[in-house]
């Protein structure tokens, strides 16, 4: 029976509106089925800072499958050999980490793509992603069913934003604000000055281009004040964030602390 390719996170943002989403950072595919269920737009599956394999990262793809809910995942580094496994697993939203240059956004498109576009390898009777070749003219329209966003994480990166969007076969581009403050000796202010402003300029170019731009803001303000720059895409959470600061809730809530003494959460 001929399947279909499901709908990609670029068509989501194509149809219009802002799309809001969290982290799953725990490599459960028990919780990453519970966030899908939450009523937000998409998820980010990390394996760059999260402990995710192709195992792990398979049984969270079948876990949030069939809920309404795009499944983004971002490997550890945007290496062609494991985007190639990525894609074949059935990934069909990647974010790639650490993109400074447009030479690298190309090497990247190269990855995703079947020749005579590009070098990725030839295996969709084995491969997840093609159904084992019960979707129709897959290898064909391949890279119409991926979508693919780099991330823009140091000062460099800002610099070449403009260059970068510009690249073709890049879908969208996402703000990593963390590691670019930390790129511009701001390490662990987000929400420095200088660290806001290069977030800012980002989003102008991106959209002066007419591709989707993305952030990723944990502080509610911080998270409205780039929705009101403009974002198209924004994760506003993780799924361990939220179990760390509810289990010391808990702890706060519950465990009396005496005099000088003191628990430590973490």
């Amino acid at each position: 029976m001929p399947l279909r390719v499901e709908e990609t996170f670029a068509a989501r943002m194509a149809d219009g509106g802002r799309q809001t989403g969290m982290w799953v950072s725990s490599g459960s595919p028990l919780v990453a089925e519970i966030c899908a269920g939450s009523g937000l737009d998409w998820l980010l599956i990390d394996a760059e800072h999260s402990p995710n394999g192709l195992e792990s990262l398979l049984a969270q793809l079948q876990a949030v499958h069939g809920y309404p809910v795009s499944a983004v995942v971002r490997p550890p580094i945007g290496d062609a050999v494991m985007l190639k496994q990525y894609l074949d697993l059935g990934v069909q939203n990647l974010l790639i980490p650490m993109v400074d240059t447009p030479e690298q956004a190309a090497e990247l498109v190269r990855a995703v793509r079947y020749p005579p576009h590009g070098i990725r390898g030839v295996g969709s009777a084995l491969a997840r992603a093609s159904r084992w070749n019960r979707i129709e003219g897959y290898l064909e329209n391949a890279a119409e069913s991926v979508t693919l966003l780099v991330q823009i994480e140091t000062a460099a990166a800002v610099e070449n934003v403009a260059e970068i969007a510009a690249v073709d076969g890049v879908d969208g581009l996402f703000i990593g604000p963390a590691d670019l403050a930390a790129s511009m000796g701001h390490l662990g202010q987000q929400e420095h000055p200088d660290v806001v402003a290069a977030v800012e300029h980002c989003i102008r170019v991106v959209k002066a281009a007419g591709k989707p731009v993305g952030v990723n803001a944990f502080a509610e303000a911080t998270a409205r004040h780039y929705i009101e720059a403009g974002v198209d895409f924004i994760l506003v959470g993780a799924d361990v964030a939220l179990l760390a600061r509810g289990s010391e809730g808990l702890a706060a809530k519950y465990i009396s602390v005496s005099g000088s003494e003191t628990r430590a959460s973490y």
